[in-house]
């Protein structure tokens, strides 16, 4: 374990957020009919991202979960390889050169993000919570000073459930908003969480992904 995972997990050890069954069922039964009828997609995604410049077909990365344990996510790889090289783990810009135009095509519609499908299946993520950050990540959380991720106000509430492939931020809040401001709307999440609000988040994903506007900055639908 790093010393970054380390502290996520210090940081996160409160009460867990009750997990409710019906969350769980739904989480179970959308992940495993996905799985199931994206398969065609992953063979295309495959074929098409290999076609393109020959790099692997998905890349790896840990992941901050629930009480602050870590947990591996695949996703279809959307930038060159070797794209943080030099720079790190930086989130991609507008027309960020890392990114391939197979990769553009994928995250518009959120399709790069497929894999994560067994990881909601398993129960390592939701569909619906606080999007899975990785360790070691950084914010300015106050003009001028960058700390660690595990320091941001708010940090500690939002790791109490099972982080999730979509919600209340990753809808609403702008993309570029620091991850401080993120974090109010996942708080608002843990505080309002209700199987009605999830199954509102999950169709306007949906729609989000129908539009291919996951990559806009602004109003997404």
């Amino acid at each position: 374990m790093t010393a970054q995972e380390a502290a996520a997990g210090r940081e996160c050890r409160r009460r867990r957020v009750p997990f409710p069954l019906t969350k769980r069922v739904l989480d179970v039964g959308l992940a495993g009919a996905g799985l199931l009828l994206s398969a065609p997609l992953w063979v295309l995604f495959a074929v098409a991202i290999k076609l393109y410049d020959g790099g692997p077909v998905f890349f790896s990365q840990a992941r901050i979960g629930e009480g602050g344990r870590t947990f591996t996510t695949l996703k279809f790889r959307s930038m060159v390889p070797d794209a943080e090289a030099g720079v790190g783990a930086i989130q991609a810009t507008v027309d960020d050169p890392r990114v391939t135009p197979i990769g553009r095509l994928l995250r518009a519609a959120a399709m790069d993000e497929l894999p994560q499908l067994w990881n909601i299946f398993r129960g390592d993520m939701s569909f619906v919570g606080p999007r899975a950050l990785r360790p070691g990540e950084t914010d300015a959380d106050r003009p001028g000073e960058v700390v660690p991720i595990e320091e941001v106000t708010g940090f500690d509430a939002r790791c109490r459930m099972r982080p999730g492939l979509t919600g209340i931020a990753q809808i609403y809040a702008d993309r570029d908003l620091p991850r401080r401001s993120k974090f109010r709307y996942d708080r608002l999440y843990v505080r309002a969480q209700t199987l009605r609000v999830d199954v509102v988040l999950i169709l306007l994903s949906f729609w989000i992904t129908l539009r291919g506007t996951w990559e806009v900055r602004g109003r997404k639908f």
